[in-house]
């Protein structure tokens, strides 16, 4: 067998084909896919070397651009260091100097950082959490056994985390296996804020019921880049601590920049609002490593404290801490901290905010909206659920143009990497108006082979 960095365009997909099964994809009618060998600043390249912008940043992973030369020279520093310990009672350098970076950027009161491998778990941490917080508080049966979240809402694939957002449409084959959730108006637009809070205060009537209430702060991602104002999420969470219940910021997506901010809880605290614990993943490592973190308060660590064994935290994975994972996201927060990641940031928002008006009066498009490094806007189109034909035909047309994207539906976005230049962000919007030219030709109704 070839090694795999000599592999050609056919090898590989030949081996894909027979022994691969991809995510998010009907793979009996799935198109053949990207055949990536290198990436290199916002750039991705085809074992044929064909060059594609990664207008997507790999499913919001990547921050500072591909094999960004600073954190994989820290991950191949610690490999030859210490590439692995478990952290059931052993820690090491990279996993306490990162918790307490991780604390140090957060907004109060975050205190604790409890590690995991991907989103999904971190998702699952922070409920755990909040469902024990309340046991351990002395909450009887029937307590504090339910959460509230908003309606459209994902926060991944584990059990629990599709619990919370099974209103996304995405689980319905394991809707018998889902523990009870109450859902409320997301609150995208002036005119429904009213009504979400409106929702929310009827559940709170009942406020012995819920453990917590769980959103994604400022943008709900897979379910179409749906924002919300922060003085609107911010109003959610003042609602919900006076009624006693916890607040989960699912920051699985939103943490790390892609809002304006570190954390998008940032902005929300601004407004008055807080949350008791914070998921965080994608652009932790930097889009290098698969590693989670969930951030939580002094209070709700305490309620964990005791005598007993079975009033703490019994979760954990193998990889818990990995050293490896640390070195890449201290070195993330590292560039961070040096202020150039933040300059781009800003750079990536103004050229957005300088085409709003155009993609503002496009027959094609509707809703165009922007928060921080994200543009998001909505094709007209009757096809508008997720792996829907007009979707699929998207992905190909921007692929045609060196462009990868992910459409959500009939929603096209662009989440980019912050080192990508004015010119190749520039050219990904006129790509749009020349796919939009030919979006008047497309003739593919009915379903298509992959979502998300």
């Amino acid at each position: 067998m070839k090694p795999t960095h000599a592999l050609n365009h056919s090898d590989l997909l030949q081996l894909d084909q027979q022994y691969c099964w991809h995510p998010f994809t009907q793979m009996q009618t799935a198109q053949a896919p990207l055949p990536v060998v290198r990436g290199q600043g916002e750039f991705l390249y085809t074992a044929n070397g064909d060059r594609y912008f990664d207008a997507v940043s790999s499913w919001w992973v990547n921050l500072h651009g591909h094999s960004h030369p600073a954190i994989a020279q820290a991950i191949a520093k610690q490999a030859h260091a210490l590439e692995h310990v478990m952290f059931a009672g052993v820690t090491h350098p990279p996993a306490a100097q990162l918790a307490q970076r991780l604390v140090r950027h957060a907004p109060a009161p975050m205190a604790k950082v409890f590690y995991s491998d991907n989103g999904s778990t971190a998702i699952e941490v922070a409920l755990k959490m909040a469902f024990q917080f309340w046991q351990n508080k002395g909450a009887t049966p029937g307590q504090r056994s339910k959460l509230i979240a908003l309606q459209g809402g994902y926060h991944g694939d584990t059990f629990g985390a599709m619990a919370a957002g099974q209103s996304s449409g995405f689980y319905d084959p394991f809707k018998p296996w889902l523990f009870g959730v109450d859902f409320i108006a997301t609150g995208t637009c002036a005119c429904t804020e009213e009504q979400s809070l409106a929702e929310l205060d009827q559940l709170l009537l009942h406020p012995q019921q819920y453990a917590a209430i769980i959103l994604e702060p400022l943008i709900q991602g897979a379910s179409g880049m749906r924002m919300m104002r922060p003085t609107h999420v911010a109003e959610m969470c003042k609602r919900a601590h006076a009624a006693g219940l916890l607040v989960i910021f699912d920051e699985v997506f939103t943490a790390f920049g892609r809002t304006g901010t570190l954390y998008a809880a940032e902005q929300v605290t601004q407004q008055g609002g807080q949350a008791d614990i914070i998921a965080v993943s994608k652009g932790l490592t930097g889009g290098f490593m698969p590693m989670a973190a969930t951030l939580t308060s002094q209070a709700v660590y305490d309620a964990f404290l005791s005598d007993q064994v079975g009033q703490a935290l019994l979760h954990g994975h193998s990889y818990t801490a990995n050293p490896l994972g640390c070195a890449a996201a201290l070195a993330n927060l590292d560039l961070f901290e040096q202020g150039e990641a933040f300059q781009n940031m800003a750079r990536i928002a103004d050229i957005h905010a300088q085409w709003m008006p155009a993609l503002a009066t496009h027959p094609l498009l509707e809703n165009p909206r922007q928060c921080g490094t994200v543009m998001a806007f909505e094709l007209k189109s009757s096809h508008t659920q997720y792996g829907s034909s007009v979707s699929q035909w998207l992905r190909q047309a921007f692929l045609d143009e060196g462009i990868v994207v992910r459409p959500l539906g009939n929603t096209l976005y662009w989440v980019p990497p912050y080192c990508t230049q004015t010119d190749t962000l520039q050219h990904a919007y006129q790509t749009l108006l020349k796919v939009l030219e030919r979006w008047g030709h497309l003739q593919a109704p009915g379903a298509g082979s992959e979502l998300f």
